[in-house]
C-alpha cells in the first residue's frame, strides 16, 4: 500500500475529533495529569464513571517524573504501598518502612492503567475557567496551552462534567480561578485560599489526605491542591499521600455520584 501523507492527516485530525466530542459530556472530569489525578481517574473509571483528563502540558506526570532533585525515585510509606503494589511496580524497601520505586515506571504503570479503564487524557489543553451553573461547577472551559501561553485572543470552548477534580497541584489552579472570577466562599475554615505551607513531610503526609475533599459544590480537590486550599505544607519526593488522596477523592466522588 502506498503511504499519502494526506491521509495520514486525516486519520489524525478524525480520530482525534470524535475523540474529543465522544469527552465533551463526562461524569467526571479531571485537572491535571500528575500522580493523584491519574490515581483518581482510573479508580473512577473502573467504578463504571465516564472519566476525562485535561493536562496543560505535553507529558503528563506533573512532579513525579522528576523525583527528588532529578534522581527519579521516588518514595512511598507503607500505608500507600498496597496502590503501587496494585499497579505492579517494582518497590523496594531501601530504609525500614521507607519504600522507594522508579518514577518512570510508576507513571507508565498508572498510564496504562488509566488507558486501559477506559479514560481519555488530552494533553497541551488548558483550563481557563469553569462552568458555574446556579452556583455548582458544572463543566470546563478549555484552549490551547499554546494559546495560553502565547496570549493570544482565541475564544475557548466548553465541556460539561458532573463533577470537577482539580488535580492541578500547588497552584490549585481550577479553585483560584473560580474565587478570582466568581468571588465565592469555598469550603476552608477561612473560605479563603489559604496556601501552602514549607516543607513537613510526615504532617503534609496525613493532611493531604485529611484536606482532600469537596470544596466547593461540584469541584473536588486532591494531592497538593488539597493542602494548597486547605494551608498544609508540602511533602517532597514522598508520593504515599498523593496516591491515598487520588483513590480517596474518586470513592467520595463516587458516592455523591450515586445519590443524584
Amino acid at each position: 500500500m502506498e503511504l499519502k501523507d494526506i491521509e495520514i492527516s486525516r486519520a489524525i485530525i478524525e480520530r482525534y475529533t470524535d475523540k474529543l466530542l465522544e469527552n465533551l459530556e463526562a461524569d467526571v472530569a479531571v485537572v491535571g495529569a500528575g500522580p493523584s489525578g491519574l490515581t483518581a481517574a482510573y479508580t473512577l473509571a473502573e467504578k463504571g464513571l465516564k472519566t476525562v483528563i485535561f493536562e496543560r502540558a505535553l507529558k503528563p506526570g506533573g512532579g513525579m517524573p522528576g523525583g527528588g532533585m532529578m534522581f527519579s525515585e521516588i518514595v512511598v510509606q507503607d500505608t500507600a504501598r498496597c496502590i503501587l503494589e496494585d499497579l505492579g511496580v517494582g518497590l523496594y524497601e531501601q530504609r525500614p518502612g521507607y519504600f522507594t520505586a522508579d518514577a518512570i515506571e510508576v507513571l507508565g504503570a498508572q498510564l496504562v492503567r488509566v488507558a486501559r479503564a477506559g479514560v481519555k487524557l488530552f494533553n497541551l489543553i488548558s483550563v481557563e475557567d469553569v462552568l458555574l451553573y446556579q452556583d455548582r461547577v458544572s463543566g470546563l472551559v478549555l484552549n490551547w496551552t499554546a494559546v495560553q501561553m502565547q496570549g493570544l485572543h482565541v475564544d475557548p470552548l466548553t465541556m460539561k462534567a458532573r463533577s470537577v477534580i482539580d488535580a492541578t497541584g500547588h497552584a490549585a489552579e481550577v479553585v483560584n480561578g473560580l474565587l478570582r472570577k466568581a468571588k465565592v466562599k469555598i469550603n476552608t475554615p477561612s473560605g479563603k485560599f489559604e496556601g501552602e505551607r514549607p516543607m513537613w513531610a510526615d504532617r503534609a503526609e496525613a493532611e493531604t489526605l485529611k484536606n482532600t475533599c469537596e470544596i466547593y459544590p461540584g469541584l473536588w480537590i486532591t494531592g497538593m491542591a488539597a493542602n494548597a486550599c486547605f494551608g498544609g505544607p508540602r511533602m517532597g519526593p514522598i508520593f504515599g499521600g498523593m496516591f491515598l488522596s487520588g483513590k480517596k477523592v474518586a470513592e467520595e466522588i463516587a458516592k455523591d455520584l450515586k445519590k443524584s
